[in-house]
């Protein structure tokens, strides 16, 4: 065991980010309605960036993992701002992301990637960046399909301030097709279902 680490310490990180569950994005202030929590946007995060990598080439798919998990878990101790807040509040992400890996077996590698993806210099941490982006074009196609007036009105917003900040040419192929689709598509159309291939198909 190197020195300065211990099974406790990496213990209680697994239970914190074991609570990240538990916390909800704020944006369900304006919404009003179910979205994903922290952790439930994490994991899709890294499913998006995990996709958008493929169509890439010379990425580093371990780190950009780890970075996709880790892109947000300083909100653990820092709490989420929606756009209102963020006009309000400062948060010390650097200093909670310390806090939370220090003395763990992923102190310094987390501490560093964090800081990458911070920066956006790197091929990964632009990748990721554009996943956190598109996973909330996601989950605003998603709150359209079940009656939300709000995501339809961002969607405007989000197509003139955030889409010209996307930094891959394949993540802006992709917020251009997802504002199009419809989130009901993969299960609806499936052949595989029972009105398309199943005992209900004439």
């Amino acid at each position: 065991m190197k020195k300065g680490r211990n099974i406790k310490r990496d213990i209680e990180v697994l239970f914190e980010i074991g609570t990240f569950r538990y916390l909800d994005r704020v944006w369900k202030q304006f919404l009003n309605m179910g979205v994903a929590n922290c952790a439930e946007h994490s994991f899709r995060v890294a499913w998006v960036a995990l996709t958008l990598a493929r169509y890439e080439k010379d990425v580093d798919f371990e780190k950009l993992l780890k970075m996709a998990l880790v892109h947000d878990l300083a909100e653990s101790r820092t709490g989420d701002v929606n756009y209102i807040s963020r006009q309000y509040t400062k948060r010390m992400e650097s200093e909670a992301v310390s806090d939370i890996f220090k003395n763990t077996s992923h102190d310094n590698e987390m501490i560093e990637i964090c800081k990458e993806y911070e920066e956006r210099k790197s091929l990964e941490a632009k990748i990721v960046k554009d996943a956190d982006t598109i996973d909330v074009d996601l989950e605003l196609q998603e709150l359209s399909s079940k009656g939300s007036s709000l995501g339809r009105l961002w969607k405007k917003h989000r197509k003139e301030f955030v889409y010209p900040k996307i930094y891959t040419k394949m993540a802006k192929k992709f917020w251009s097709e997802i504002v199009k689709a419809d989130p009901h598509d993969w299960h609806v159309k499936s052949s595989k279902n029972r009105f398309n291939g199943g005992d209900w198909k004439r």
